[in-house]
């Protein structure tokens, strides 16, 4: 069971309880010698999967001394990433907490949150030396440099400022394995990968992605990175070796979450949320653990997991504040029965959507079932293999007998429905979606059900649309939640009903809309939406017109939308574009993503492109996007010739090894 949120006056409590008994800790450490203590070292790469690694059974590459930290440590074979971009990510590990808790779920979105609540300031109170180096990618308006003694480019355990025998934690990221290395637009100029043993002709690709030359070149360029990154942690090993630390250190090593392939990074399938997770415990400090070198674990962890399992590795009691379990060390905890994530956007898009596993049956709900997972953004399909891929569904989308490979990947430009339902045993890639299939209705409400628990316990803000999240100057929304008494089951609930309307529910959509509250207003007008999107709005009611130009964007952009789809897209579309040609950012958003979700229907396509010239005025990506989606525009003019020059250049371009030790 997920311990509910605690105030943020508890939060206060604990952290000065946590103080008194770290000054202990503190003067233990100072007697007891560094060699007591372990040092802990945390070596973070980013967008790659677990199964692009030689000890995940990957065999085109060649990682012997990542395969050796496996071998010598524990693996760790279902590890979750809590959500499958860097900063929701990030702002979990953090923590120890769902970043969906303290309302800092959007990825690249930075929110006040409160105090006291990450867990380096917690070590350095015990007397660690905390240094990172140097991505703070945490979704917060909080000093992120200052919770560390070291953060920049430079920070390394090996600073001159760390005491003699001062235990260490130190964090190293590596953006080796970034997507950006693949965002080229173009394949042009890539160097040949052969020499590095990885013939794009002979990988063994994902069945999830189509077989075609753009995706085979990109995934040859990433395991490039993967086999570079294998060099990079050797010169780690090597270092701590050297310097006579590697019997008094742990090490950590994982990726922020899954991998750069399309339907990875951003996607809530096991592509984009398992990663590799190993922890190697030298001789010294076999005692703190229970496991055998060369462990493969099954056991579930998510990221939330992973400093409530730090702090207990050093015989401190994690706060109670944090909804991790410690999965090793002295406050260990019973292994979880069900473990979650989220997603709560894709760039500009506001899509929320959570999901769940039990180690066999995986689950994922979305709250705005209208929408494709692959709307695009800008960055990601600078990827040649997204920009290939989205022109094959294009192609394949107008042939009415399709292949069985054929539906799976046309899948993620399609509407994604509200739940998917997949056997990991039997489709380890989630290729089968059983949610409609009667067989497995009993299995599909456990799994709904703990889902709809979990967002309750963790008291989860991310159904706040990005717009409502900042209530008052200065306070977080965490805060504000909790110290008005704000009534989040009735938007959870809402959100839900929503996702999945009857007729029925139309009647309290409308009494919603006239709430204070803009979320509350937004996700009535989702449910209208949704039920026009089914057909099921016989008529348009009145009060949608006069919340066509609601003071919140997201509200704003939806009622527009829920107008195209019952039918009076004369209406709708006009305020669309005009909300994407007068706004910018934020505001922006939420017009430019129901665009793009109305450009993907085949119903709405003919009203779009009686707007073709406004649309085309917009300029940018956002237009283009729309006039492809609309046919008056190839995929391959996506981008300009500019973005292909500039391509060429990312193509040649071979990451170093940092940063370094």
């Amino acid at each position: 069971m997920i311990p509910r949120t605690v105030s943020n006056s508890l939060i206060q409590r604990a952290v000065l309880r946590l103080s008194v008994l770290s000054l202990f800790s503190a003067i233990a450490i100072a007697f007891l010698g560094a060699a007591e203590k372990p040092n802990i070292l945390w070596l973070t790469i980013e967008d790659t999967s677990a199964y692009e690694f030689g000890c995940y059974g990957n065999e085109d590459v060649e990682t012997p001394n990542i395969d050796a930290l496996a071998a010598g440590g524990l693996q760790m074979m279902k590890a979750w990433s809590s959500a499958p971009h860097c900063s929701p990510a990030r702002s979990t590990l953090i923590t120890g907490s769902y970043a969906t808790t303290y309302g800092m779920d959007n990825h690249r979105r930075r929110w006040d949150t409160p105090a006291g609540i990450f867990y380096p300031e917690l070590l350095r109170e015990a007397g660690y030396y905390c240094t990172n180096n140097s991505k703070t990618d945490y979704n917060t308006t909080r000093n992120r440099k200052g919770i560390w003694d070291e953060c920049s480019s430079s920070a390394t355990y090996n600073s001159s400022d760390r005491r003699p025998g001062q235990p260490f934690f130190a964090v190293f990221n590596a953006n080796i394995t970034h997507m950006s290395r693949l965002t080229s637009v173009t394949t042009e100029g890539r160097r040949g990968f052969g020499k590095e043993g990885l013939d794009p002709q002979s990988l063994d690709l994902p069945t999830y992605v189509p077989d075609l030359p753009e995706v085979r070149s990109d995934y040859a360029f990433h395991l490039e990175g993967v086999q570079d990154v294998d060099r990079w942690v050797g010169l780690f090993l090597k270092d701590l070796e050297e310097r006579s630390l590697s019997e008094d250190t742990i090490v950590f090593f994982y990726s922020d979450h899954g991998g750069s392939l399309p339907r990875g990074k951003g996607f809530l399938y096991e592509s984009g949320l398992r990663v590799p997770f190993l922890i190697y415990v030298p001789e010294k400090f076999r005692h703190l653990v229970d496991f055998n070198p060369g462990t493969q674990s099954d056991r579930l962890i998510g990221f939330v997991d992973v400093a409530p399992t730090l702090l207990s590795l050093l015989g401190i009691e994690p706060p109670q504040w944090m909804q991790g379990q410690a999965f090793l060390g002295e406050f260990e905890q019973p292994a979880r029965e069900m473990q979650f994530a989220f997603r709560t956007n894709q760039e500009r898009h506001y899509d929320p959507c959570r999901a769940a596993t039990d180690g066999r049956w995986k689950y994922i709900r979305s709250y705005l079932p209208s929408r494709a997972y692959c709307l695009r953004n800008d960055f990601q399909w600078q990827m040649p293999s997204n920009l290939a891929w989205d022109a094959y569904a294009a192609e394949r989308s107008e042939i009415p007998e399709r292949s069985r490979a054929d539906a799976v990947w046309l899948q993620p430009f399609t509407a994604k429905g509200v739940e998917m339902l997949f056997d990991l045993e039997a489709d380890p890639h989630e290729e089968k979606n059983l949610a409609g299939d009667p067989a497995y209705e009993t299995i599909l409400a456990k799994m709904r059900k703990a889902v709809s628990r979990h967002v309750r316990e963790t008291r989860d803000l991310g159904f706040f649309p990005p717009t409502s999240k900042v209530k008052q100057e200065g306070v977080s929304l965490y805060d504000w939640v909790n110290q008005n008494r704000y009534d989040l089951e009735a938007l959870i609930s809402l959100a839900e009903k929503a996702s999945l309307p009857e007729r029925s529910d139309l009647a309290e959509f409308l009494a919603a809309m006239e709430s204070e509250y803009p979320e509350i207003r937004f996700w009535a007008a989702a449910g209208i939406s949704e039920l026009a999107a089914r057909g099921e709005l016989k008529e348009v009611p009145r009060e949608l017109g006069k919340a066509l130009y609601d003071s919140d964007a997201y509200v704003s952009a939806t009622v527009a939308e829920a107008l195209c789809l019952a039918g009076q897209s004369s209406i709708g579309l006009p305020v669309l574009i005009e909300g994407v040609r007068s706004n910018s950012g934020e505001k922006m958003a939420p017009f430019y993503s129901a665009l793009e979700t109305l450009s993907r229907n085949p119903k709405q396509v003919d009203s779009l492109r009686a707007f073709k010239e406004e649309i085309a005025a917009l300029g940018g990506f956002s237009a283009r996007s729309l006039l492809v989606n609309i046919g008056a525009k190839e995929v391959e003019e996506l981008y300009p010739l500019s973005a292909k020059k500039k391509g060429r250049q990312v193509n040649e371009t071979r990451r170093p090894l940092k940063p370094l030790p």
